[in-house]
């Protein structure tokens, strides 16, 4: 799993929805902080969270999971 093409791949996403790291962090109930870390592949959205963006996101785990 590559953390960093994850997380490219969550801020590609994350802009072509037109939402900000602040308005995926309330719908989230996360830190903007944490969004950031997701989009530099320095960390991953703890489990309870990863349907809710792969929701918000349209798209399912294994996309989320294999950057793509």
């Amino acid at each position: 799993m590559d953390l960093v093409k994850i997380g490219k791949f969550i801020a590609t996403l994350i802009k072509e929805k037109g939402i900000t790291q602040e308005q995926l962090a309330e719908k989230l109930y996360v830190t903007d902080r944490a969004v950031s870390k997701w989009e530099r592949g320095l960390s991953l959205p703890d489990a309870d969270k990863m349907l809710d963006l792969c929701s918000i996101l349209d798209i399912n785990v294994n996309e989320l999971f294999n950057g793509e």
